[in-house]
Order: C-alpha cells, then structure tokens, then sequence
C-alpha cells in the first residue's frame, strides 16, 4: 500500500510538472510569435503644412494617396514581397501623384525645366543604387533600383543616368510630362520676387517635398528609399540629400531611414547614416535617436525637416521639427494611421 501511494505521489507530481513544461513552452511560442514584426513607414515631405492651409478635399486627397500606397506596400509585406521592392512599389505610387514634389508633382528649377533625384538601399548586403538630376525616367525609384541592381556604381547623374535608364528599357516620358501649373506659378512667384536680388537663392519657405518608404519584410530585411523632385528654383545642378546614402537614404541590418528636408543641412550632418550609427554604437533606441538628431543636432544647426525610420525588431520613428509632414504606417502590430499635422 505504500508503494502504491509512493508511485502515484510520484506520477501527480510528474504530471504536474509536465503540464507546468507545457505552459512554459507554449509561453515561449507565444513571445516568440510577438516578436515577428514587419511593416513599413512612409512620408510625403515635410514643412509648412499647417492647419487651415488646405481645402477639406485636399487634406483627404493626400490622407488617401498616403493610405493607398501604405496598404500596397503593406499587402506586399504580407506576400512575401522582399523589402527592396516594396520600397519601389510604394514609392512608385507616390511618384504617380501630382500631389508630392517627386515624380508627376516635381517642382521647377531656375531654368524652368524639371529634375529628378533618387536613391535606395538594400540593408541586408549594404548595396544601394542612385540616380541624381535625371529628366525624362517616369519613375526615378526604379532607375535608383536598377542601378543597384545592374551597375557597378551607386550614383549616376544627368545625361547618363537617363542614357542608363533608356538603355534598360525602364518607362521615360518628355520632361513636360512633369508640368502642373501649381508649380509652376510658384516657380514664377518666387522668380519674381528675387528679381531684385543681387544674388541666386532657392527657395525653402514651401514644404521640403520628397517621398519615401522604409520597410522590414517578413524575412526581418530592412530598406529604405526615398525619391524627389528638389526644390524650387535650384539651379547650377544643385542636389540634395535625397540621393546621397548616409545622408537622405540608409539601411542595414538594424534600421532603415529616408528622410525629408533642407537638403544642405541633412547631407552635412549625414543624417540617415547618424540615426543607425547612433543605434550601433551609442545601444539608443530608435526613437531616442531620431528625436534627438531631428529635434536637438539638426534644430540647434538651423536645419529643417524630418524622417522616417522602422527597426528591425518593428519600432517606428517619425520625429519632425516642421508645422508639418505628410506620413503614414502600418505594421503587423499597428493599425495604418495617416497624417499630415504634429499630433
């Protein structure tokens, strides 16, 4: 009888601990489960977007194209799609819009003729490709991708970029496909305003427009782009950040970044690059280390602007130091929210 007491003693406390296992294990699945993330960020320029500056019908025009290109980049996460080209997907939609200063909607320079940059990278392999000053490549997104994906440079400009372009048979338009009389009328506005200046200057008291996407697939592989169509009235090919990776455009294994803003300030303090060296080397979050470049370093330097950033354990960023910024997310965790206005 007392063997028999002992054995079953023995099997409940077996049991027990058997079942005290299985919770433990499941436990392990469920937080393992939580910590996939995937998603993307993206922004439509930063500036001066304030309140009462647009009509009700085009503050939803631009919450809907936001949406529109975040649920296609996002339907794509959920297929499968790699990073990289969900950049250029999303990116793309945006380029088609007359609504951003990149693509369709690019804004004029001096001469009175429209020019394009753009850039991505791939975070996994570091590799990246750009395209700076371009005029007749309809979407400058894909010409930044083939040149990563097909030429042993990063950045190609001018002329050849197009010649580049053409050559791979990506879709080119006349630069009048880039006209609307929006920018253009602003372009002579501020040609008339400075035609009594003695010297050349480019006009930043518009919104810094530019566009861009930064993603992490269902792999944990990051990349970022971004795309624009510069600022008005720049002249002597005059380029800014957006082209320039480590400045408008970074990705690796722990963070992708595009940023939107004066261009100048961003290149001079390599912005996209800071934001994940500060995350490497400093172990900052990447909250803690955009707010402080956009809202500190960059504000105390006299530049303007703001940017986008996802980790690669799913945490987004979206600091700006301008009345405004056009931008939108989704993710495996979070609901898709757009926004134009500091919140």
């Amino acid at each position: 009888m007392k063997n028999t007491t002992t054995l079953l003693l023995i099997l409940f406390i077996w049991a027990c601990h058997s079942k005290e296992q299985k919770q433990e294990i499941e436990k392990v699945k469920k937080n393992t489960t939580d910590k996939i993330a995937y998603g993307l960020v993206i922004h439509g320029g930063a500036g001066s977007q304030e309140r009462g500056k647009y009509s009700d019908s085009l503050e939803q025009a631009y919450h809907q194209k936001l949406a529109e290109a975040t649920e296609k980049g996002y339907a794509l996460i959920e297929k499968g799609t790699p990073a990289l080209d969900v950049v250029v997907a999303t990116i793309e939609i945006l380029e088609n819009s007359p609504l951003f200063n990149a693509g369709k909607g690019a804004v004029f320079t001096h001469e009175e003729n429209n020019q394009l940059d753009a850039s991505i990278m791939d975070g996994a392999t570091l590799e990246a490709g750009a395209v700076a000053g371009v005029k007749i490549v309809k979407n400058p997104i894909k010409a930044a991708q083939a040149v990563l994906q097909h030429s042993p440079h990063v950045l190609l400009s001018g002329n050849g970029a197009d010649q580049f372009a053409i050559s791979l048979g990506l879709d080119t338009v006349p630069n009048s496909y880039f006209f609307t009389p929006k920018n253009f009328n602003y372009l002579k506005k501020i040609k008339a305003k400075q035609k009594q200046q003695t010297a050349y200057q480019a006009t930043t008291d518009e919104k810094f427009g530019t566009v861009g996407c930064a993603v992490l697939d269902k792999n944990g592989k990051l990349a970022a782009g971004t795309s624009t169509g510069g600022m008005t009235n720049k002249r002597y090919g005059r380029i800014g950040d957006s082209p320039i990776i480590g400045a408008g455009t970074y990705a690796n294994d722990l963070v992708a970044v595009s940023c939107t803003g004066h261009g100048e300030y961003f290149i001079r303090y390599a912005v996209a690059y800071d934001l994940a060296a500060q995350i490497a080397y400093q172990g900052k979050s990447v909250k803690e280390a955009s707010e402080f470049i956009i809202h500190q370093k960059l504000k105390q330097a006299g530049g303007q602007g703001g940017l986008i950033s996802i980790d690669q354990n799913g945490n987004v960023s979206m600091p700006f130091n301008t009345s405004g910024m056009f931008r939108a997310v989704k993710t495996n965790n979070t609901e898709l929210k757009t926004a134009i206005y500091k919140d």
